[in-house]
């Protein structure tokens, strides 16, 4: 981390001469009433209090701006006449059209691979403004750069042709690119077969680079694979030969198409073998200063919030109307809200504060956005960049990997602008996105204390963004659940219904309080190592073999002594043992525990001299990078049903009808669900959950030897179960983790189930029980 030394390069930075940011929007598009819901394209319902304004920012970077400083390649870039490097960003601003009446909250939302974010009814109904910027700079597919994004129009709005409008087909931030640079990558063909050209993907998008030289192969390796562990063990196969296979278009190795777009794809002379995963180290060129999208995003909230028009006149519409921005990015836009605080950019150009509150969703690591080669696109597969550096929010120390002691909040705490933070997460972000590291570390021993300015809510059981929130007792069948990533496979379990819908409703409301006005947000709830109350970690005196417990001076009074000692964390090693499993419920193997199978790690890369591991950036050289430690990870504790100790209060956890799990199982050969895609079998299916679901009579769960209780044991009657949701329904809204109006949804809900009210239960679980 690069630090100023004194006050007066900290002046000089923010010299008129070395500011830049936003220098002109165009807007390219005003509709009212605003399209709030749509189907196959077409607007079904609308909102005539708003409307969409949809334009482009033209901005350029200083790269002596001590804002900028960090920004990978940026002193290399392509500069203007001012030694400025220049952007492209689109942007979508949600307004009322009563300016006067507007809340003065605007929720700056992060595109998630260039999509769209919905402005929420109860932002609207308070009058909340929204803002969408892009970020992602690898213009590859769903961030591609349409024609005409540079040109903009006359003082009269007309163009001049060649020039025209571009359309809007997507977010997208052009960024410079450092043409002919050239280096080597790794991508990888999974589950593939045939003689048929195969894709060079990342996440499902093109790997976002091209080969130095399409027409040749030359010094490129492909090897195939024959099985990877999760937790990095490699069995390696054979070399192709280059004469095997070449770059292509499409079509097939005798009769290939020109490679004139991304994705690449790969001709092989004697086809794919969907045993096998293939992997390509290869020479591409052209890398784009990802880090600039990252600076856009900046900009154009800091233009949209502080200045009254741009340089060339054009009046910002929400001029005055910003009093507190709000960030928020789900999944990947999650994973770079985290990315954005750490690299201090929530301190625009001029030093002043952009955001005062963050909201990461079911995001538990940072993106790969400020590196040479960078893939913003990846999920943490294999050789995939974004668990490098302090996932922590405050300094803690990375002994194991010999990083410095750092956080997260360095940047902004040093200057003073650390926004207010909520995060929200779940199972599938723990057994595949590699959360807990966040919460102890690498050494895996400790829990990380928050800081004053974060809170922490953790939704047990859960999949990634939530189920669907069906209560049923007869959820859709098996093997219907895809396993997201790069072609994985699909699941053997169901589909896991625990929704995320309440506990969003809930901490959007606390964070707009929080920001506002002041107002605590409910404590915070985790699966911690040291016993959490109130939100608080409590030092005890029985730690459990982790060995960092602290004298309080309570020993031997009553309570807190009994307290103690029967206290157990709720956070453990990934072990069936440690996590006390049950035994026998269908559908789950022991074999899924196994390290190979089962939770996916934090891998400690060597990328190379030139890249920069505690922050992130620089240059990587290895490829693949050998891995120097496997970093341990640590899971949730569940009880008898398998469900999550730890978390938030929910209806499914405490009036549940299934085990709920973060994770499920890739079909192989003979499993449910299986679709051919056999190279991950019996390993987790990447960051989706699972159900299984209790069996409704007592008898059919003992002939099956299922540990858990049927629903007769549990509920008896159809009554008994909405009874039971209704007391869940309000312990979480009395904790304050659920919104009244949510809470009575889930009782109704419940009413209105088939849960032992199928036509002839006559209202019971066991219709022939007494």
């Amino acid at each position: 981390m690069k630090r100023l030394c004194c006050a007066a390069l900290v002046a000089l930075a923010w010299s008129p001469a070395l500011q830049a940011g936003v220098t002109r929007i165009v807007i390219d598009s005003r509709v009212t009433p605003l399209c709030t819901q749509r189907q196959a394209g077409v607007c079904v319902q609308t909102d005539a209090r708003y409307e969409e304004i949809t334009g482009r920012a033209f901005g350029e970077l200083s790269p002596h701006n001590h804002a900028n400083r960090e920004i990978t390649d940026l002193d290399q870039a392509a500069k203007n006449a001012k030694g400025n490097a220049p952007y492209v960003a689109t942007f979508v601003i949600r307004r009322p059209l009563d300016t006067v009446g507007t809340s003065g909250v605007m929720w700056h939302d992060v595109p998630n691979r260039g999509g769209d974010v919905g402005l929420p009814l109860d932002s609207r109904d308070a009058s909340d403004m929204q803002l969408l910027s892009a970020w992602q700079g690898d213009n590859a597919s769903a961030t591609s750069v349409p024609a005409n994004a540079d040109c903009v129009p006359s003082a009269t709005g007309a163009y001049t042709p060649p020039c025209a409008a571009p359309g809007f087909p997507h977010h997208y931030v052009k960024t410079p690119v450092l043409a002919g640079v050239t280096g080597n990558i790794v991508a990888r063909i999974i589950n593939r077969s045939g003689l048929n050209a195969q894709p060079l993907n990342v996440m499902g998008n093109p790997v976002p680079y091209f080969p130095a030289n399409v027409n040749s192969n030359a010094g490129d390796t492909l090897t195939e694979h024959l099985k990877e562990t999760i937790d990095g063990e490699i069995t390696v196969g054979a070399v192709i030969a280059n004469a095997d296979w070449k770059y292509c278009g499409g079509g097939t190795f005798a009769a290939p198409t020109p490679v004139t777009a991304l994705p690449v794809q790969v001709c092989m002379k004697n086809g794919f073998d969907p045993a096998k995963l293939y992997q390509l180290v290869y020479k591409v060129k052209d890398p784009y200063v990802l880090g600039a999208g990252t600076a856009a995003f900046r900009d154009v909230q800091s233009f949209f919030r502080y200045e009254a028009k741009d340089k060339f006149g054009t009046l910002n519409p929400v001029a005055g109307k910003v009093r507190w921005a709000i960030m928020r990015g789900v999944s990947q836009s999650g994973n770079f809200t985290r990315h954005f605080i750490h690299l201090g950019m929530n301190q625009d150009e001029s030093g002043r504060i952009v955001h005062e509150g963050a909201w990461p969703l079911i995001a538990g690591r940072r993106v790969a956005n400020n590196s040479r080669w960078g893939q913003p696109d990846g999920v943490l597969e294999l050789y995939q960049m974004g668990s490098e550096g302090p996932q922590w929010w405050t300094e803690w120390p990375d002994r194991l990997r010999d990083l410095p002691k750092r956080g997260i909040l360095d940047r902004c705490e040093h200057s003073h602008t650390c926004p207010k933070i909520v995060e929200t997460f779940g199972g599938a972000e723990v057994f595949a996105l590699k959360m807990t590291t966040s919460w102890v570390g690498t050494a895996a021993d400790e829990d990380i204390p928050l800081p004053k300015n974060v809170r922490r809510y953790y939704l047990p059981s859960s999949t990634h963004g939530g189920g669907n929130g069906t209560t049923t007792e007869t959820p859709e069948a098996a093997g219907a659940v895809n396993c997201p990533g790069n072609n994985w496979g699909r699941g053997t379990l169901r589909a896991n219904p625990v929704p995320s819908t309440g506990l969003v409703n809930r901490v959007r409301v606390a964070l707009r309080d929080w920001v506002m006005n002041g107002t605590q947000p409910p404590p915070s709830q985790w699966p911690t190592l040291r016993e959490l109350r109130n939100g608080e970690l409590v030092d005890n005196d029985h730690h459990h073999g982790h060995g960092h417990g602290h004298d309080d001076g309570h020993h031997g009074k009553g309570h807190d002594k009994h307290h103690r000692s029967h206290w157990k964390p709720t956070l453990v090693e990934a072990t069936k043992a440690a996590m006390e499993f049950p035994s026998g419920i269908p559908g789950i193997p022991d074999s899924i525990f196994q390290p190979d199978n089962f939770i996916f790690p934090v891998f400690d890369y060597d990328w190379g001299r030139d890249y920069d591991h505690s922050e992130a950036n620089g240059v990587p050289t290895n490829a693949p990078p050998p891995i120097r430690h496997v970093v341990k990870m640590l899971v949730p504790r569940v009880n008898a049903d398998g469900n999550e100790l730890g978390g938030v209060p929910t209806v499914q956890n405490d009036a549940p009808l299934g085990t709920y799990l973060g994770w499920n199982i890739t079909a192989g050969p003979g499993d449910v669900g299986y679709d051919g895609r056999p190279f991950h079998a019996g390993q987790i299916c990447n960051y989706v959950g699972g159900m299984v679901p209790f069996f409704k009579k007592k008898a059919d769960r003992i002939a099956a030897g299922d540990p858990r209780l049927s629903l007769e044991e549990r509920y008896v009657t159809h009554d008994g179960y909405v009874a039971a949701v209704t007391a869940a329904a309000n312990n979480a809204f009395a904790k304050g983790y659920l919104l009244a109006a949510d809470r009575d949804a889930l009782i109704a809900q419940a009413a209105a189930s088939n849960v032992c009210n199928q036509p002839g239960d006559g209202g019971k679980c066991n219709p022939a029980a007494p």
